[in-house]
């Protein structure tokens, strides 16, 4: 019998978030937590599907004017403009000044591999720069694009548990010419640290001094102070400043449409003239990509953001979700304070989203995982994962880990 055509195929590492939910699946322990998967729960740990998207939903099934027909190659366009005004606001310039067309994507992935290959085909870059640490799709993303050069800048500051604002301006200033630079818009992943609008001015003045082109990635728009506007102010600052610019934008988060693979694309241009062009080559990228975008979540997301009752609904639900959150910040922090664990523990407070960068390490992270609290080995955990009955338990493993493998001994 010939060899099999497969037989040289190695198995590939295992997606370490997606892992840590599959051992959570697999554990009998009545004590077990998830802190690896981004998604929003519940104070009882279940998925919470948001009322106004069960509203939408159930408008769609009985709307007999709806079919399954193709989209257009760039996307639902009463979602696409929707997604654009609930990102730079109504009366923003590059609207009001036509210099801004969206592009339906499948998910903030999508958005973003869609960002790299114009980028990289169109626009022939070939250096992206990305923080230390990073979401850890964003390399991988813009290797398999064909970028040959993906470089970092500082970000985390391990000593403050903040940002490293001189050393991320300065690895920025040392970029050669034609770079491009990925920069998360708010509730930066996987830190929770998120520069200040002060600091932010710094970073749009290097890299307009260096011609960096940005790309600003958006993920999580509300999820971070609980309100729209708050969270797209670093992107509507950008797009101030008359550049060019792309931002990725992603609703499985602040629409708990996790599945439904629902981003979109925003390019900004100084020069409306072109969009054409843009719009031309975009469609042409998109339709040997995925050929045409899904409906149904782009629907939703229409459906919501362009009924007034809705929209107000859906922003309600969004404090709801980042509410929730930020209570599970303090009292994690206040059971860590009241067990006395080693350390300060102030960052986890100070830190903002979905997420927190504990600052734990791999040592103290095997222990947790031994107490079956699964995160990533990075010491990143998901706030959302925290509930009233299991926060006490997470921080006393946490203090049992910190004990028994103090940073001063590794």
């Amino acid at each position: 019998m010939a060899d099999c055509i497969f037989s040289d195929v190695e198995s590939a590492p295992p997606i370490e978030v997606f892992q840590m939910s599959k051992l959570y699946n697999e554990s009998t322990n009545p004590n077990k937590v998830n802190l690896g998967v981004g998604a929003y729960r519940t104070d009882e740990g279940k998925p919470w599907v948001l009322p106004v998207v069960s509203t939408a939903e159930l408008q769609m099934a009985n709307d007999r004017t709806l079919n399954h027909e193709y989209l257009p190659v760039a996307g639902l366009p009463d979602f696409r403009t929707a997604a654009l005004r609930v990102l730079f606001g109504s009366d923003h310039k590059v609207i009001t000044e036509n210099r801004v067309e969206g592009f339906q994507a499948l998910g903030g992935t999508g958005a973003l591999r869609l960002a790299a290959e114009f980028l990289k085909k169109v626009l022939k870059f070939d250096i992206v720069y990305v923080s230390s640490p990073t979401w850890g799709n964003h390399k991988g993303v813009f290797k398999t694009a064909g970028f040959s050069e993906i470089k970092e800048y500082r970000y985390w500051d391990s000593e403050t548990r903040g940002l490293n604002l001189a050393g991320m301006c300065e690895d920025l200033r040392a970029a050669p010419p034609k770079s491009m630079v990925i920069l998360h818009a708010v509730a930066h992943n996987p830190t929770g640290v998120d520069a200040t609008k002060e600091q932010w001015a710094e970073i749009a003045k290097v890299c307009q001094e260096k011609q960096i082109f940005v790309l600003l990635d958006c993920a999580y728009q509300g999820f971070a102070s609980g309100s729209l506007d708050e969270d797209a102010w670093a992107c509507r600052f950008f797009a101030n400043q008359d550049i060019d610019l792309f931002v990725a934008q992603s609703f499985s988060k602040n629409f708990g449409l996790y599945n439904e693979r629902i981003g979109n694309l925003a390019v900004v241009t100084k020069d409306p003239k072109k969009l054409p062009e843009i719009r031309s080559q975009m469609e042409i990228t998109i339709r040997v990509m995925w050929s045409n975008p899904p409906n149904h979540g782009a629907r939703i997301v229409a459906t919501v953001l362009n009924n007034k009752a809705y929209f107000e609904d859906w922003k309600g639900q969004i404090m709801t979700m980042s509410s929730r959150i930020k209570k599970m910040r303090h009292e994690l922090a206040d059971n860590l304070k009241r067990l006395g664990t080693p350390g300060n523990w102030d960052h986890i407070v100070k830190q903002i989203g979905m997420f927190s960068f504990t600052g734990l390490s791999p040592k103290q992270v095997e222990y947790m995982l031994s107490k079956h609290v699964f995160m990533l080995s990075s010491g990143r955990i998901s706030i959302a994962g925290l509930t009233p009955k299991n926060v006490q338990y997470v921080a006393k493993c946490m203090d049992e880990a910190v004990r028994a493998y103090p940073r001063s001994a590794l």
